[in-house]
């Protein structure tokens, strides 16, 4: 039997959200009701509300979230009722090549639920990244969800489902950081303050954080960073190549997703460096390079999708990291808000007062 609750939903591009009556259907096969108990506010949604993503409005926002299982649908192992989750965006198909091949977090089928939450009217929502976690339950693919240590603050073990892992992953996934190697990391929003604690995590001897933000930069160095670069008041690829013997750092991690701040990681990485951009560009975006430039540094250029991980196996370890105090999951919640406070979110994201808002039910 279908289940109402509330739910925030954009209804058409730049409109501010509101609270609806989302009607949620019982699980079909393979699919999961997951009673949502923390969501956080991430940039995504609202490029959701701003039409940046697609315009198949309505949306129901929200996606990197945490709760309990409700409820399963048949065919159903991964999980059962009880289990404490974190909601992933991508659940991998097993069959595509990428599967076969033995690379899973590169899934070209990834799938969502199949059947559609609605408005009380029956008009069709479009969860968030096949989510919709805004809301007090949603409907998944059971895939999507990772059972994790029930312990875990749930407003901090749900950051892992978007922002903090896709900046851990770029460090230690994509870029493949190791002991003793130097990084920057360009832009200390969330994303980028989670590289900066990926990198610290896997061992990197210099973290070089860059931003035009000095309240950033400080919970840069809060999080591991070694130094700390005002980007405003100083060249960023002159102050890395000198804080490296003048030669550059040896993984540049790009998280703001702009071409100015891609180049800037170009240069300032050593020779045979890596650069992983993991800030999201708009469509309109071009970035120019000189090709000899590019052939003569040689190295690697790389993007990183959601940090290049696999929830099942990423997502329990990095939370037993943080129950053994190893990972400062707890610095990104900034604040805790109710539901009704969404579109107050959004409003100090674009002031950068925040890594993230993180709405508790």
């Amino acid at each position: 039997m279908s289940q109402q609750v509330r739910g925030v939903v954009a209804r058409a591009k730049g409109d501010p959200v509101s609270i609806e009556t989302i009607v949620i259907p019982d699980p079909g096969p393979g699919e999961a009701v997951v009673k949502v108990q923390a969501c956080g506010v991430c940039h995504t949604d609202l490029h959701y509300r701003e039409g940046g993503i697609n315009d198949e409005f309505p949306f129901l926002l929200g996606h990197e979230a945490a709760g309990v299982v409700e409820s399963v649908g048949d065919g159903v192992t991964e999980v059962a009722p009880g289990d404490f989750v974190i909601l992933n965006w991508r659940a991998v198909c097993g069959q595509c090549r990428a599967c076969e091949r033995g690379r899973p977090q590169y899934c070209f089928n990834a799938h969502n639920a199949k059947q559609k939450m609605t408005l009380l009217d029956g008009t069709a929502l479009s969860p968030a990244l096949g989510i919709g976690a805004f809301a007090e339950k949603t409907l998944v693919a059971a895939g999507q969800c990772t059972k994790v240590d029930p312990a875990a603050s749930p407003a901090a073990a749900g950051l892992l489902g978007c922002g903090v892992m896709a900046g851990l992953g770029a460090a230690i996934n994509t870029g493949k950081v190791g002991r003793g190697d130097s990084v920057a990391v360009i832009g200390c929003g969330g994303v980028g303050a989670a590289a900066v604690t990926g990198a610290h995590l896997a061992g990197a001897a210099k973290i070089i954080a860059i931003d035009i933000d000095d309240k950033k930069l400080s919970t840069a160095k809060r999080l591991g960073a070694t130094h700390t670069v005002n980007s405003r008041t100083a060249d960023p690829v002159e102050a890395v190549r000198e804080l490296t013997g003048g030669f550059g750092a040896d993984i540049v991690i790009e998280a703001v997703g702009r071409p100015e701040t891609y180049k800037q990681a170009f240069y300032a990485r050593d020779l045979a460096g890596t650069v992983v951009l993991v800030g999201v560009p708009t469509p309109e975006m071009q970035l120019e390079l000189p090709l000899l430039d590019v052939f003569g540094r040689g190295g690697a250029l790389k993007s990183s999708w959601y940090g290049d991980c696999l929830p099942p196996r990423d997502f329990p370890i990095l939370i037993d990291l943080y129950q053994q105090g190893r990972l400062d999951l707890d610095t990104f919640v900034t604040e805790t808000i109710a539901l009704d406070d969404v579109e107050k979110a959004f409003e100090r994201m674009h002031h950068g007062d925040v890594l993230r808002s993180v709405v508790v039910l």
